[in-house]
């Protein structure tokens, strides 16, 4: 059997022009870089209830965050009743507001246990967060 060593391309071309395989390729990096998200949004994922009459409130809020499973969390980070008290007595001497975030499937029971406390020790600015219909 004997080989040729070079063989010449078909119809008379020298070379493989690359430039569009380069442009597909190219175009499809594109696509995939813009229809996938790659940034993970930090946070507690909270379902808040709609409300017709909501207001946009002042961003230097103390947010405190109940989830569904009724756990406390405040900047992220989960605390207990005596922390969350400290941070309300803090807070009413600087004459701050509070946001109290809850999910849906939150206790009303533990949403007004934190609004009590925050008025009991003088708090008079307490918002509940939610979103518009």
């Amino acid at each position: 059997m004997r080989f040729k060593r070079h063989m010449k391309l078909e119809h008379g071309l020298k070379q493989i022009d690359i430039a569009p395989l380069i442009d597909i390729v190219f175009q499809l990096l594109i696509f995939f870089m813009l229809t996938s998200s790659f940034i993970m949004q930090p946070g507690i994922k909270v379902n808040l209830p709609k409300a017709a009459t909501s207001e946009v409130v002042r961003p230097e809020n103390i947010e405190i965050i109940v989830s569904g499973e009724n756990v406390t969390y405040l900047n992220g980070k989960v605390i207990t009743t005596v922390e969350l008290k400290n941070i309300l007595r803090q807070a009413a001497k600087r004459d701050q507001s509070i946001l109290i975030k809850a999910d849906r499937r939150a206790s009303l029971g533990r949403v007004v246990e934190i609004w009590d406390q925050a008025r009991d020790l003088g708090l008079t600015q307490i918002n509940i967060a939610t979103n518009q219909e």
